[in-house]
């Protein structure tokens, strides 16, 4: 009877100690009860053109930035730094653990986030990126130094593509500009003929690659792009505003630039 009630209590204590280290694992994003992701190949730098995603949003919240008058974005904003594979395919929702990015960690940088990242994506996909960038922070501010240093709304200035509601621009051409100026091959994704999204690539070193799926043969490119027609527009911004009253709003200050 002894040796009996000797082994119920081991196996209590087992039970109790596995309870614990489940608790423990959901509260830290260790990934119970699911197959662990691989790491992923590459990084994937998406870019919208608020020009074509405001124009077919009809309501004003935080994290699209479509109605905040003279201090709307006139330039291309982060829609997300995502670890993807060379498949196509992409890991997402790596851990269980959330974020707060008003956080002490991330308050110095919330002013350039929302200016530049209105819509953040840390949770989904920012999770998976950890091997490489570390905690949030350095997520966050890996992400900004990036889309500073390949500034894709200078190099399309600079070679005469602007905002405009009359003009199209050859796909062609736009891709060759950020060729010519990264080295890499981006994707294009439009919405009725117009750059909705622009999709720059990384190696895990952040130096440029073309993205997969992209390819350094035009007509290849073309193809692929099946989204975007030959010529292409970039529609200038027009913000709802206060009172829904829509105002356009000028190409990128060359402060900025």
């Amino acid at each position: 009877m002894a040796k009996l009630a000797s082994s119920s209590s081991v196996l209590a204590l087992i039970l109790v100690a596995a309870s614990l280290y489940v608790i423990e694992a959901k509260q830290f994003g260790i990934g119970i009860g699911r197959p662990k992701q691989r790491e992923f190949d590459y990084y994937n730098l998406a870019l919208q053109w608020p020009g074509t995603y405001c124009k077919r949003t009809q309501y004003c919240c935080p994290n699209n930035a479509c109605c905040r008058g003279s201090n709307s974005p006139t330039v291309f904003t982060i829609h997300g730094l995502w670890p993807d594979y060379n498949d196509g395919s992409w890991p997402a929702c790596c851990t269980r653990k959330t974020f707060d990015e008003k956080e002490i960690c991330i308050s110095t940088l919330l002013d350039p986030l929302e200016k530049y990242w209105p819509s953040l994506s840390c949770e989904k996909h920012g999770t998976c990126s950890a091997p490489v960038t570390g905690d949030e922070y350095n997520y966050f501010l890996t992400t900004l130094n990036v889309y500073f240093k390949y500034n894709v709304t200078a190099v399309l200035n600079e070679a005469g593509y602007v905002p405009s509601n009359t003009e199209k621009y050859p796909l062609g051409g736009i891709v060759s500009a950020i060729q010519n100026a990264f080295h890499a091959t981006p994707k294009l994704v439009c919405r009725n003929g117009a750059v909705e999204e622009l999709h720059l690539c990384f190696y895990k070193d952040f130096k440029p690659r073309d993205c997969a799926g992209a390819s350094s043969s035009l007509n290849d490119m073309l193809y692929s792009s099946s989204s975007c027609p030959n010529y292409i527009s970039i529609p200038a911004y027009a913000s709802l505003g206060e009172g829904n009253v829509e105002s356009e709003v000028s190409w990128v200050p060359e402060d900025v630039l």
